[in-house]
């Protein structure tokens, strides 16, 4: 095929339904109404702007957010064809933007490879957005529609003037899209642009070479991307804050019965396992069949190598899977026909293409085979950490059934220092961990002990970013909680054994107890992550002061609450102001009243937004290297309340 304009013709543009069930069941399509949604629109038609990119024709995508709250996407690929359509009698161009399913990703069309919502994207779009213009250059001219909540408000007709945003200075072909958010379909048509850079940074590795240009002009910010390392510099980003193992990183690109495969891998000398996947540029956060393929090959080939070279002797067993996880980041990236993509459920996060497997699994073999080879050096690092990584799950398998036996010596008896509630249904129970000796007297006394069980936890914990499963288990507050949440931990965890749904972190208000809440939030992210995805980890609020005014008292979670209290209740009277730092400070009373009464507290729920994020700021607050951290510390110093 020949990359020219002539190669993307009418003919490639296949009808198949209407447009009218987009704004009936908008969630069916960009998944939901609310934020997420939204990012989901201008991903849509960012992805479009990446399939010219994939099928070798645009260089460049445009992002701009206008400070009118209207999305302007750019590119300059070929342009979407403006000719007659040869079945709908109407411009293409039209028949793109107004009828569902009507795309160059269907049949023998123009895209091969896409990562849109398999063509119905742009025509979602414009249903979804109160207002919607297009700019198609090509042929030297500009031919321009718009189009009010996905029907069309003009013909398609070459103009003069542009709406692009003048910060734009485009080339002569490529396709713009301006669209204005429905405001009565989304809870919000704020675009976070924070949010949105992270996708099209994802974007701009997984396709080499291709430049992104971010625009906000709302705040008069700007960013570019552009890696020509492709998920090589995707590996080493991940990895930024981490030593790592083999400095120079596995890659592998090949191309077998028209898959397209990408993988590459680090380690470092941390214990927690970060591998992203993709699926024509679509991030598969459940992986799947191409993530199986690659284990199973990195399994494999690091066995057979050990075997070669006398590292495994004959009468030792096989290095396991687990054994490979260990400091383990990777990316596994798959490109094939758009029309064979197949995804395990709506929201498109888990391939399901049988197919794949074997095809990952040869191609990431061989290549592991060669780079072993031909880096001895590199290889003997890999074999020196996976080594240590089987001796560590031997060790820490003697530690969890140690563990394991403990509960079940005691009867299946519970930890003593626990103080457990009446109600065994765990949907309706609460596990408070309290710090300390004093604080879990108040809290015992002040709890409902119908509902409410309280475990306190003397000192600080281990800072599991820094420990492997057999020395976490060494640790015996750590042991006593888990054995108190009944889920197990390491290879056999299982979250549905949980005996709390709601396990609250009540640690004081000051330096030690912020620290204390730290190493827990750590603890659950790095060995039972599923508690936090569950919606099961919450910290608890209690108020930073009391303010007497004659006679009468008030609580305050912050300095803006105690403020505004003394503002609007003093009026001349005696002010008192008690300012608690330990849980301790306060009665029973006062600790039901303010922090554990569900009908008064306030709490915060734990979730992941991000767990690329989140795993790289454990990894840079809690982990070993010290330059990510203390540059942290530098940036955000100016930001920090201390309380001394």
């Amino acid at each position: 095929m020949s990359k020219s304009q002539d190669s993307y013709t009418a003919r490639d543009i296949q009808v198949l339904e209407g447009l009218e069930p987009v704004r009936k069941r908008p969630g069916m399509f960009v998944g939901s109404t609310d934020i997420n949604g939204l990012h989901e629109l201008v991903k849509e038609i960012i992805d479009n702007s990446v399939d010219e990119a994939l099928a070798g024709y645009a260089k460049n995508v445009w992002v701009v957010i206008g400070k009118d709250e209207k999305i302007t996407v750019a590119d300059d690929g070929r342009g979407i064809p403006v000719e007659l359509h040869p079945k709908a009698k109407k411009s293409t161009l039209e028949v793109t933007m107004t009828v569902l399913h009507a795309g160059g990703k269907f049949g023998a069309g123009a895209y091969k490879v896409s990562g849109g919502l398999h063509g119905v994207g742009a025509s979602a779009v414009n249903a979804l957005s109160d207002w919607m213009r297009l700019e198609v250059r090509r042929d030297n001219k500009i031919y321009a529609q718009e189009y009010r909540r996905g029907k069309p408000t003009s013909q398609v007709d070459v103009v003069k003037d542009t709406q692009t945003p003048k910060i734009l200075n485009l080339p002569k072909t490529g396709t713009t899209s301006i669209f204005l958010p429905d405001k009565s379909i989304f809870s919000t048509t704020n675009v976070n642009f924070k949010t949105l850079s992270k996708k099209v940074k994802e974007r701009a590795y997984l396709v080499a070479g291709l430049c992104f240009h971010l625009y906000d002009q709302r705040e008069d910010k700007e960013l570019h991307y552009y890696f020509d390392g492709g998920i090589r510099s995707l590996v080493r980003h991940l990895n930024r804050d981490k030593q790592p193992v083999n400095d120079i990183p596995f890659y592998v690109s090949k191309s077998l019965e028209e898959i397209m495969v990408e993988a590459s891998f680090q380690y470092n000398d941390g214990y927690q396992e970060t591998i992203e996947s993709f699926a024509n540029v679509i991030a598969t956060s459940e992986g799947g069949t191409h993530l199986t393929g690659f284990r199973m090959a990195l399994t494999r080939a690091i066995n057979d190598y050990a075997r070669k070279n006398n590292i495994l002797k004959e009468k030792d067993d096989n290095l396991t899977g687990e054994d490979m996880h260990e400091g383990l980041t990777a990316v596994v990236a798959i490109k094939m026909n758009s029309e064979h993509l197949q995804f395990e459920g709506q929201t498109k996060s888990k391939l399901g293409n049988a197919e794949i497997q074997p095809i990952v699994n040869q191609v990431v073999k061989e290549g592991i085979d060669t780079y072993l080879e031909e880096n001895p050096n590199q290889a003997r690092k890999i074999m020196e950490k996976v080594i240590l990584a089987a001796k560590a799950r031997l060790a820490a398998r003697a530690a969890k059934e140690a563990v394991l036996r403990k509960g079940a010596l005691d009867g299946m008896s519970l930890p003593g220092k626990l103080t457990d509630c009446q109600e065994k249904d765990p949907a309706a129970s609460e596990l408070y961990l309290v710090e300390g000796d004093s604080a879990g007297g108040s809290a015992k006394q002040g709890r409902d002990r119908k509902f409410q069980a309280i475990l306190p936890l003397r000192g600080k914990i281990l800072n599991t970013e820094r420990a492997r499963l057999d020395k976490v288990l060494e640790f015996e507050e750590i042991k006593t909680l888990i054995i108190a949440l009944g889920t197990g931990i390491g290879d056999t965890v299982n979250i549905d054994k949980i005996r709390y749904h709601r396990i609250v972190i009540m640690t004081d208000a000051d330096v030690d107890g912020e620290h204390i809440m730290t190493l827990l939030l750590t603890f659950f992210f790095r060995y039972l992550p599923g508690i936090i995805e569950k919606g099961f980890l919450y910290i608890a609020m209690p108020p930073l002061y009391k303010i007497t005014i004659g006679k009468e008292f008030y609580y305050a979670y912050n300095e803006e609450g105690k403020n505004n209290i003394i503002k609007l209740r003093a009026n001349g009277k005696k002010i008192s102001i008690q300012r608690y730092k330990g849980l301790g400070e306060m009665n029973p009373d006062q600790l039901w009243e303010t922090t554990m009464n569900p009908a008064a507290r306030i709490m915060k729920q734990v979730s992941i937004e991000d767990a690329t994020e989140a795993d790289r700021v454990f990894s840079m607050l809690m982990g070993n290297e010290v330059p990510p951290r203390k540059r942290f510390i530098q940036t955000h110093a100016k930001n920090a309340t201390l309380d001394i």
